[in-house]
């Protein structure tokens, strides 16, 4: 029997998590709650940034742990930043639509995944916004697969 790839590997890779990355970042810009945060503080590097966590998390290559924190670095970005309840939300609705604008895999299994993923982690990110709110240092990162949320590595 053969494995199936993972979501990373099925999405089409570094260039299809790059294009979700800049679709959604696009998305961000024409929403009227998430603009100011994604035109006014972001890395330059943004987009590669958000396509590695991505690519990472839904079994790619380590390069975000490797150059950029981890998980805890990530979250840290966000972490007592506060945020509008719907924010999560409206940020999932853009990665949703940015799946059609990256010309992502249409195939229903595979979408349905990455809207459960999108749904955890901006719940995950959501709940470190509250001012004050501190991160662990060297979370484990999170691993997605088609099946959901992998139980983390001993």
């Amino acid at each position: 029997m053969a494995t199936r790839p993972s979501l990373f590997e099925f999405a089409g890779g570094d260039d299809a998590f790059l294009a979700l990355a800049a679709a959604t970042h696009e998305r961000c810009l024409r929403d009227p709650e998430l603009n100011h945060p994604f035109s006014h503080h972001v890395s330059p590097r943004h987009t590669e940034n958000l396509a590695a966590y991505w690519a990472e998390v839904l079994g790619g290559p380590t390069r975000y742990s490797e150059n950029l924190g981890g998980h805890s670095g990530m979250l840290s970005i966000h972490a007592g930043e506060g945020a509008p309840e719907d924010m999560g939300d409206r940020f999932a609705a853009c990665f949703i639509g940015a799946m059609d604008d990256a010309q992502l895999p249409d195939d229903p299994a595979f979408r349905a995944a990455m809207r459960a993923y999108i749904q955890w982690a901006t719940r995950e990110v959501n709940s470190y916004a509250p001012p004050g709110t501190q991160v662990e240092p060297d979370m484990a990162m999170p691993h997605w697969s088609w099946d959901g949320l992998e139980p983390a590595a001993p």
